[in-house]
């Protein structure tokens, strides 16, 4: 099954509901192509939607005389009722320039009302007739992969072929203007964006499936991408195959799981996140995806078999996604993959469809995804949570017999079983991390080595690792020359590695973690002592810690007989897990809490440090140690300028929030009417450029607030003269 890319997949629903020649008018071929290729990438975002028009910042219509308001106001053709019926407007290279002088020339005088008798057929502006020709046609019957239901198509509440909302449209005029433009306040839902087209609800959770296998001749080579439009540049692909294939050395027989991150390529278009990034900031901050890494997702199967050459069956299935929910996708490969290696393409197909007719992944709601006959119901974390809290998803009895299973969590690992080899040195690997020292994992397979590296990252939840992590590293990473050079420090990274070649090659860092298989023992684990460099030879060497770091914090000895007396009590890894989940947790709260205050001015070390004598750790945690040392390198460290600059990020957008609630308080009507129109008119603009960014941003502001505040600028412009109310009804906002 093949399907066109996204370009063609416009073109073709553009067949069905194609506008009548002329009916985009007013701009050349090129920007008509320029704003189809925006509108497909992004549909709802491009200034275009609004108005052609270019409308000037605030700041120059202040400077701007009354007779010269409207011509700066007006877009390059008269507004669409003043135009005579089936009147067409002229290319802007010629006659559509003078075609605006008149309009220059009214030099503040009433424009020309519309006709009395309205015109037999409404014609639509040039921007909604190529609204209505991107836009989706309405299937006749169902076939194909599931693509015949009407509801995969048609937003909830949508009006079906070519339906557009009214910030599509444009507000509209007349005497409900008022209204119709109070509404366009009203953000929409994340599923009505993702009913554009096929295959947008697939990208929300997945940027493609690839599948991997062995050629005799080539080595690891990508066999399969699905679905067939999505795009991985050739040092993408390369990435992808060495990193879904253990190193020979692993000897992984069987099927294993693990996963892998790895750079995009620089320069590719985003085809499809405007309602993503609304998504993305409602999540906590070590949740966010990082756009310029991709993740994958690794079902690697080996098994014997005597009718191929080589004498062994070696195949990955692979789901790559900008999404870090580690265990979502792990479980969805327990499902998904064993079947496909009996079934094989035409399964995939099916897996894909279904999670085509997914929700989106908004935080804080119980979403419920069918796959394959089974239900997989989870919650997705939002910042709104408390810290360590994780909230139960009941497994509820379905009423038409499908089996569900519900998801404890959509990104967590099991922080015991990764962390039981250096079992006594948590503490101050939870220091490296934090300071964002060069870390390597060795391990004897990829599964160790990237369960490692992901528990090593989320231990300081909830603050965000800022600093790169690869859980499963190779030689044939496209960034291996830049992490192993030794012409200059190792950079704040953390590595996992499998391949032997590795002890030699990263012997000049300054930390290193080797582990064994990952077994939870069923005794208590011995004491090993913190190892030198210079004795980590090889990948055999003795599992432990290899650094000279001396830690900042006196060990925690209750922590450590806490989880002994789990152990010999044999207590459940679940339980030891959470167990050490809350104690990193409180371990990195009582370090952050003395740094929490607002800080909207530059950060001043001194002045930080004089606080931390009456408002310092010793407040909340009973840890002993040099908290002034730690501090003094965590500032210098990714990890704080990341957390700082978040920070200053989310005061600014409280005091947007406050300057919007402010504005609505106040009697604007009142205070225009001691000011000029020019004056006025500035207000206006300003008022709805700040409504626009309040959705762009997604301030912290209630629905309410900017309903109120969209009556202040529909009541200023009702006390302006007819000419300015008919054009600011009309304009769009920068």
């Amino acid at each position: 099954m093949s399907l066109p890319c996204r370009a063609q997949r416009c073109k073709a629903h553009a067949g069905d509901t194609a506008a009548p020649a002329g009916a985009v008018t007013g701009m050349s071929k090129s920007k008509e192509r320029r704003l189809i290729r925006c509108l497909q990438s992004c549909p709802r975002e491009h200034p275009a939607n609004h108005r052609w028009g270019g409308l000037p910042g605030p700041g120059a219509v202040s400077a701007a005389p009354r007779e010269e308001l409207l011509s700066l106001l007006s877009p390059l053709s008269p507004p669409e009722q003043l135009r005579p019926p089936g009147a067409r407007l002229e290319e802007p290279g010629r006659a559509g320039r003078t075609a605006a002088l008149p309009w220059r020339a009214a030099r503040g005088r009433s424009l020309p009302t519309a006709p009395s008798t309205p015109p037999p057929a409404p014609r639509r502006n040039g921007l909604a007739s190529l609204c209505a020709r991107l836009a989706p046609p309405t299937p006749s019957g169902s076939g194909g992969s599931g693509r015949g239901d009407a509801s995969h198509l048609t937003p909830r509440g949508g009006a079906g072929v070519g339906a557009m909302s009214r910030r599509e449209r444009g507000p509209e005029s007349g005497p409900g203007g008022a209204e119709v433009a109070a509404e366009d306040a009203e953000p929409e839902s994340p599923d009505q964006c993702l009913s554009l087209l096929p295959w947008d609800r697939f990208s929300a959770w997945l940027h493609c499936v690839c599948v991997v296998g062995f050629d005799l001749e080539l080595g690891q080579a990508v066999e399969v991408i699905y679905p067939p439009h999505s795009k991985l540049t050739d040092k993408e692909k390369t990435n992808i195959c060495y990193l879904s294939f253990p190193d020979s050395n692993s000897g992984c027989l069987g099927d294993t799981q693990f996963c892998f991150r790895f750079r995009r390529s620089p320069g590719r278009k985003v085809s499809f996140c405007c309602f993503l990034d609304q998504l993305d900031r409602d999540l906590p901050v070590y949740l966010k995806k990082d756009s310029a890494y991709y993740y994958g997702y690794v079902y690697f199967r080996q098994v014997r078999d005597k009718s191929l050459k080589r004498g062994y069956f070696q195949k990955s299935l692979v789901l790559i996604s900008k999404l870090p929910y580690v265990h979502l996708f792990r479980s969805m490969l327990k499902q998904i993959a064993p079947e496909y290696f009996e079934k094989s393409e035409a399964f995939l197909e099916a897996v894909c469809s279904d999670i085509d007719r997914w929700p989106a992944p908004v935080p804080g709601k119980v979403l419920q995804l069918p796959l394959m006959g089974l239900i997989m119901k989870l919650r997705i974390p939002t910042y709104r949570d408390k810290p360590g809290t994780t909230p139960i998803v009941q497994n509820m009895h379905q009423a038409d017999a499908q089996i569900s299973m519900a998801l404890p969590t959509v990104h967590e690992v099991d922080l015991f079983r990764c962390f039981c080899p250096v079992f006594f040195h948590i503490q101050m690997l939870w220091e490296l991390v934090l300071l964002g020292e060069p870390l390597v994992v060795m391990a004897p397979s990829p599964a160790e080595s990237s369960e490692t590296v992901l528990a090593l990252v989320s231990c300081i939840s909830p603050l965000k690792y800022c600093s790169d992590f690869r859980p499963y590293f190779t030689i044939h990473d496209s960034e291996f020359k830049e992490y192993t050079t030794r012409t200059q420090a190792p950079p704040s990274v953390i590595l996992g590695v499998t391949n032997p070649f590795f002890a030699k090659t990263l012997q000049h860092w300054p930390h290193i973690i080797r582990i064994g298989d990952i077994k939870l023992p069923g005794e208590v684990p011995k004491q090993v002592k913190v190892k030198k460099l210079k004795n980590l030879k090889t990948l055999d060497s003795k599992p432990g810690v290899y650094t000279s770091y001396k830690p900042y914090l006196n060990k925690d000895e209750e922590i450590v007989k806490q989880l002994q007396k789990g152990v010999q009590q044999k207590r459940p890894t679940e339980a030891q897990s959470v167990i050490l989940r809350r104690y990193f947790l409180e371990l990195t709260e009582s370090f952050i809490i003395p740094l929490s205050p607002p800080q909207l001015r530059q950060f001043s070390q001194d002045d930080f440090m004089k606080t931390l004598e009456k408002a310092g750790p010793q407040l909340t945690s009973g840890l002993k140690g040099d908290w002034i040392g730690l501090y003094r390198h965590f500032l210098k460290s990714p990890n704080f300028d990341g957390w700082f600059r978040s920070r200053q990020r989310e005061m600014t957008q409280k005091l947007e929030a406050l300057h919007l609630e402010a504005l609505c308080n106040e009697n604007l009507v009142f205070w225009s009417q001691k000011h000029t129109e020019v004056e006025t008119v500035d207000l206006v603009l300003k008022l709805k450029n700040k409504l626009l960014q309040a959705d762009r941003e997604h301030l912290p502001v209630n629905t309410d607030t900017l309903k109120k505040l969209q009556t202040h600028i529909n009541d200023i412009i009702l006390a302006l003269p007819d000419d300015l109310q008919d054009i600011l009804l009309k304009t769009g906002t920068t």
